[in-house]
């Protein structure tokens, strides 16, 4: 089957057709091709992307195959037609045979330290064996890699870094001497300035850059996802924590209360953002929208749509060309979401491989 759209493509704000055939954009007319949009506006944008997501992965680990794949149809409901699966205890290539399922670029499973991160997420392993998994994991990945940077530390009471600063290097030098970048989990100030000074190619949460690390994270070019919708989670897991552990709670609460001041003057230095829900474990799948409704807060409406769209496409290596010969994935919505971004929560029409969804 064939299709046709109109409307203003994105990001170039270019009005033209679309013209889509064997899961392509073609050079039209098509003759014979459906239509999209019943005669109404559209805006027309690359897939959206889910640059934080664990397709695979419940509350309690890995999920059966069932599961696994409605959080993939759920993603594909969402308009997120590709993802980077960042980190899960289960290999899910089955799903690059699907072609009705969203394209997925995994960071094979998390590397973490014994007892100090979820239990049944992550390989854990002691410092001295981080650089090994490593390597071993930017095999099962797709290019990425993910490492536990820093976590609770019930001995302190607080956050703390996993990783000795000299292993932290070793790890990042380990990642690109198998050709794959390297991300990391870090939520309070200390891991993350080793993990930047390393190299490290991008950081996951972030919610305790200073204006050092992040002058830093420019001069290396690592991106920040900082994965908003999550740290709202902040006040509950400090309360949770607060009778044990009332530093850590007083910490939480700090990094939650400043978190769009700390992601702004990320972007405002020229750190790369990009759009991700951390579905998967104790979220649901299927929001990355409520991830763009709270970067557009930080700094617009369009620079949060670009987070989940083209920029994030072309970061990962998938592309964001609406052009003749590329892959016909696209989501259209029915209301500018440079000026509506509320309307990425409900797209009028999902594409993938050139098939309407």
């Amino acid at each position: 089957m064939s299709l046709h759209l109109r409307g203003t493509v994105l990001p170039d704000g270019e009005v033209r057709d679309l013209w889509v055939a064997d899961g392509h954009f073609v050079d039209g007319p098509v003759s014979g091709s459906e239509t999209l949009g019943d005669g109404r506006e559209l805006w027309i944008l690359p897939g959206l992307v889910d640059a934080h997501c664990h397709i695979g992965l419940g509350a309690d680990g890995a999920v059966d195959r069932a599961t696994t794949e409605q959080q993939a149809l759920t993603e594909r409901a969402a308009g997120v037609l590709l993802v980077r699966d960042a980190g899960v205890p289960q290999d899910t290539r089955w799903i690059d045979e699907r072609t009705d399922l969203p394209r997925i670029v995994r960071c094979g499973r998390h590397i973490a330290r014994a007892k100090r991160y979820i239990r049944n997420y992550a390989i854990e392993v002691e410092p001295e064996d981080l650089p090994a998994e490593v390597a071993r994991q930017c095999a099962a990945g797709d290019g990425w890699v993910k490492v536990v940077g820093d976590w609770i530390d019930r001995e302190i009471g607080d956050l703390a870094p996993l990783w000795p600063a000299d292993v932290v290097r070793a790890a990042v030098a380990e990642a690109h001497r198998n050709g794959a970048r390297i991300t990391t989990h870090v939520f309070g100030e200390e891991a993350v300035a080793d993990w930047v000074a390393a190299g490290v190619d991008c950081v996951e949460h972030g919610t305790g850059l200073t204006d050092e690390v992040v002058a830093a994270m420019v001069a290396h070019g690592t991106a920040l996802d900082p994965t908003l919708v999550q740290i709202e989670n902040f006040p509950t897991f400090a309360a949770q924590g607060e009778a044990k552990f009332p530093t850590y709670a007083k910490h939480m609460r700090d990094l939650h209360e400043r978190r769009f001041d700390t992601v702004g003057r990320a972007l405002d230095a020229g750190v790369a953002i990009y759009a991700g829900s951390d579905a998967g474990g104790l979220r649901p799948h299927g929001t990355v929208a409520e991830e763009v409704a709270l970067l557009a807060r930080v700094g617009g409406a369009e620079f949060a749509v670009g987070a989940a769209s083209w920029r994030a496409r072309d970061w990962l290596g998938h592309g964001s060309d609406l052009q003749a010969g590329a892959v016909a994935d696209l989501v259209a919505f029915d209301r500018d979401p440079r000026r509506h971004p509320e309307v990425v929560a409900t797209p009028y029409a999902v594409v993938l491989r050139g098939i309407a969804h």
